[in-house]
């Protein structure tokens, strides 16, 4: 074999390596996915069929249950509004940071990264001892409460980058023309910050919608989210429950994402970590 056709045989033996080690991640990746959905609309699926018996009949079961209707209310009803308190409280506090230089700024907001640096059931506990001081415990806001905790480091992190990448002579300009600070807040600050005010309640959501051990520990026993529900229907009921539920507590998510994914760039998100 000449040299020309070892480099050649090289060449497609390294190109098939690459090729097999993509198809098996996607697979690794990608595979259960699939199962999860052919699960979601299988009535029946028994070895050695490669493809289950197609049927709703467990999409009708688990929107029957009342438990499921109630989880699925209460998680479309405190996730966004513990977005939105998220980001009536963080907002403010991220252009704080972005646009003032005061002592113990970068400690304070490393704190809100380090709080996400270990695991929160101690955390949950502790909070919960408070909760039921206050009489928060199996409480609609204690729930939204609990969930809050998970968007603020989004809701900090990533407006506090975006703030600190626009230009500061925009601002200097709409006031030199007469325009107060809260009137270039509004009219040319918050306009040039929206993609990246958006990207960031969006992964706020995400992070409250799937909360579930502070909702566990707070929320039980009547205020039950659908990250709560879903330990109990995984243990507790046949795999095809299990597989609808996932879809439709990956659904809202999914949407979510589909709608914001132009402002879903690379610049957004790594504008909270340039800090």
């Amino acid at each position: 074999m000449s040299g020309s056709q070892w480099f050649q045989a090289v060449r497609v033996l390294r190109k098939t390596i690459g090729l097999g080690a993509l198809l098996a991640l996607a697979a690794f990746i990608l595979g259960p996915l699939l199962s999860l959905l052919m699960w979601a609309v299988a009535g029946t699926w028994l070895f050695p069929a490669l493809i289950p018996e197609f049927s709703l009949k467990w999409w009708f079961y688990v929107l029957g249950q009342e438990d499921v209707v109630k989880s699925i209310r209460m998680s479309v009803e405190s996730a966004p509004v513990a977005t939105a308190l998220s980001a009536l409280i963080c907002i403010p506090a991220a252009y704080a940071f972005a646009r003032l230089e005061f002592p113990g700024r970068r400690v304070v907001l490393l704190s809100f990264l380090s709080a996400n640096a270990f695991p929160k059931i101690g955390l949950y506990v502790s909070i919960a001892t408070l909760f039921y001081r206050l009489n928060l415990m199996d409480t609609f806001a204690g729930v939204v409460m609990i969930q809050l905790i998970n968007t603020l480091l989004f809701m900090i992190w990533i407006p506090t980058g975006t703030f600190r990448g626009i230009n500061r002579n925009l601002e200097e300009a709409a006031r030199d023309a007469g325009a107060g600070p809260l009137r270039t807040f509004f009219q040319i600050t918050l306009p040039i910050a929206l993609p990246g005010l958006i990207v960031a309640a969006l992964f706020a959501f995400i992070a409250a919608f799937d909360e579930a051990q502070g909702s566990l520990i707070v929320g039980t026993p009547n205020h039950i989210t659908m990250p709560v529900l879903m330990y109990g229907l995984v243990l507790g009921y046949p795999q095809p429950v299990g597989a609808v539920f996932s879809v439709l507590l990956a659904l809202p998510s999914l949407v979510l994402l589909l709608l914001m994914q132009r402002y879903l760039r690379a610049g957004y998100l790594a504008a909270g970590y340039n800090l």
